[in-house]
């Protein structure tokens, strides 16, 4: 695990979404363990509810819900209270690298929503909150994918690339009123994100060209590192950035 910064959030509050599990439990850790109030978001109470029992040491607020419904943006903000200082926008699911031709409906429905609604929802309900306090920090996790298309199925890099557009124009709206937002894109992170191949031609086109090029697999302590730097202070200058967590893959 790489070394925190001990108080560098004392006395602010931090939301993260998909906090359960994987990148959004290290960030809510991690920011924990340098001083913020973190509201946890996740499907998943029992995960929460795990996670909370080993680190009750910690100011955790477990919200579990489904992150695409209506009523999460509003219930988390309410968790929250009088101040959000950071939103972490981490959750996200795969497509199972399904090809245009072979998308459903509702895959494409529920990828979008997740990844790209869910997201903006979020964004839109605590800028409020941010503008009234003269600031605030927001980062949303996205993708190698975001990036080219030889990292996933077609509605997942769609919304990761959206994701990335998403930041900037929030960046480009409300950097006079002192509130940054940036994206930080992983490649392939030891996490349990489902991420099957359910089709037969992507495991033809996608397989030898991620199998050529793929780089290690990051840990999720990892891009907690990444994620409560740029969401901090010390990243004051930082702002509507996609900051490539992808141990070079991207560069190829």
């Amino acid at each position: 695990m790489t070394e925190h910064t001990a108080g560098r959030f004392e006395g602010r509050t931090a939301i993260v979404t998909g906090a359960g599990a994987g990148i959004g439990r290290a960030t809510a850790l991690r920011l924990a363990r340098e001083g913020a109030r973190v509201v946890a978001a996740d499907v998943s109470a029992p995960r929460l509810e795990q996670l909370v029992a080993e680190h009750g040491d910690l100011p955790l607020v477990p919200v579990p819900g489904d992150i695409a419904s209506l009523d999460s943006p509003a219930a988390l903000v309410a968790a929250a209270g009088e101040r959000i200082d950071v939103l972490v926008n981490n959750v996200g699911i795969m497509d199972g690298f399904l090809p245009p031709a072979e998308m459903d409906d509702d895959t494409w429905e529920r990828v979008l929503a997740v990844n790209l609604t869910a997201t903006m929802r979020m964004t839109r309900a605590v800028l409020p909150v941010m503008l009234a306090a003269g600031g605030g920090s927001i980062v949303n996790v996205s993708s190698e994918a975001g990036f080219r298309a030889s990292a996933s199925g077609v509605a997942y890099a769609a919304s990761k690339a959206a994701v990335n557009s998403l930041a900037r124009s929030t960046a480009l709206f409300y950097r006079p009123q002192g509130i940054r937002c940036n994206a930080v894109a992983p490649g392939p992170v030891a996490t349990e994100i489902e991420a099957p191949f359910r089709s037969t031609l992507a495991g033809e086109v996608l397989g030898p060209i991620m199998a050529a090029t793929i780089p290690p697999i990051a840990t999720s302590e990892q891009l907690a590192a990444a994620i409560t730097w740029i969401a901090s202070d010390d990243a004051s200058n930082v702002n509507g950035v996609v900051l490539a967590c992808d141990g070079g893959w991207s560069a190829l």
